[in-house]
């Protein structure tokens, strides 16, 4: 096998070029503001009082159930 040496004028060197440097790193943004707490406001009842349609009860009772075979 025969070995072949390249002899080049030019060494390897680093491209100097802009658009082959590593960009600068930009500085970090500022951290996030604590969101201000809101001012709750007592509400007093309705005046007419709450809306109870005669059906909820039907859709909250519990059906019982059913025994296993023994």
């Amino acid at each position: 096998m025969e070995e072949e040496v390249y002899e080049s004028k030019d060494e390897c060197r680093t491209p100097r070029r802009e658009a082959c440097r590593i960009p600068v790193v930009p500085p970090c943004p500022p951290a996030p503001k604590k969101k201000k707490e809101p001012v709750y406001v007592k509400r007093d009842p309705p005046k007419n009082g709450f809306f109870q349609p005669p059906e909820l009860e039907a859709l909250f009772t519990v059906v019982p159930r059913k025994k296993p075979c023994a």
